[in-house]
């Protein structure tokens, strides 16, 4: 199993980071990937929404694209909302973007080793199983 960074890492990655993408963002309010995307977006985040199935669309005041390598602009986290299964393709699609993220993050409940191996072969941090806002919150990143 990829460990998750310290704690201290995790801290300093947030604090860095600016921009989001966002994968499987729904535009559903009542979805927790709208919930957490609209609260990273409050405490100060840009968020670019990824979902092939809304692409175009407007979410958060964000225009959807269909994939990652879509992006033009420097993203520093990829924050996933997709099933364990799923998550191979999407660290694929990572490792294809103009601007290599910081990290991979997987939210709470998703794991996938062979998604962290992709990401760590190309030095990209990787955090499984965490919820982003959570640990924004208990990290108390930007105090």
């Amino acid at each position: 199993m990829v460990q998750n960074p310290s704690n201290e890492v995790r801290k300093g990655l947030l604090e860095e980071a600016k921009t989001i993408a966002v994968v499987g963002l729904s535009n559903k309010p009542d979805r927790t990937s709208y919930m957490i995307a609209d609260a990273m977006q409050h405490a100060g985040y840009r968020i670019i929404p990824v979902n092939p199935i809304i692409a175009g669309e407007t979410v958060l005041g964000e225009k959807v694209v269909a994939s990652l390598t879509e992006i033009d602009e420097p993203v520093d986290i990829v924050n996933v909302f997709r099933k364990s299964e799923d998550i191979v393709p999407v660290a694929e699609e990572t490792k294809k973007m103009k601007h290599k993220p910081k990290v991979f993050w997987m939210q709470q409940g998703i794991s996938n080793d062979d998604a962290a191996a992709l990401m760590s072969e190309e030095g990209i941090a990787v955090v499984n199983d965490m919820c982003i806002k959570v640990d924004h919150a208990l990290l108390r990143v930007g105090k």
